[in-house]
């Protein structure tokens, strides 16, 4: 094994969450049909081997379930200031002694958190 490539995140509307990861800085990597009426959507971070794809079939996966995937950045203060500006949800830093922490959220309420420290 190398690393994780692809995360699945569970989305309502594929089109509306691209938009809004679009927004906060991801690019998308690959978007095409898959059949039945399904697009594969992949987007990721520049410059990142891990990616995440829109995912709509799975149905164990709900919209909205997907919880404690953590993004390191190098400037916390800087990365809050701009996603609040975006209109993103995202809540207070949380400085703990490992590290400083916010969590933020897609519009189907899909959890991320942004991490700065070694």
């Amino acid at each position: 094994m190398k690393f994780l490539e692809v995360i699945s995140v569970p989305v309502s509307n594929q089109e509306a969450s691209k938009q809004f990861y679009l927004t906060i800085g991801f690019e998308v990597i690959i978007e095409a049909p898959m059949g039945d009426g399904n697009t594969w959507i992949q987007l990721g971070i520049p410059g990142q081997a891990t990616s995440i794809s829109l995912v709509t079939w799975f149905t164990q996966m709900q919209p909205g379930g997907l919880a404690g995937v953590v993004i390191k950045t190098e400037d916390i203060e800087k990365d809050v200031a701009e996603l609040k500006a975006k209109g993103v949800n995202i809540q207070d830093i949380d400085p703990t002694p490992w590290g400083k922490f916010a969590t933020f959220y897609d519009p189907d309420g899909n959890s991320f958190v942004l991490r700065e420290g070694e």
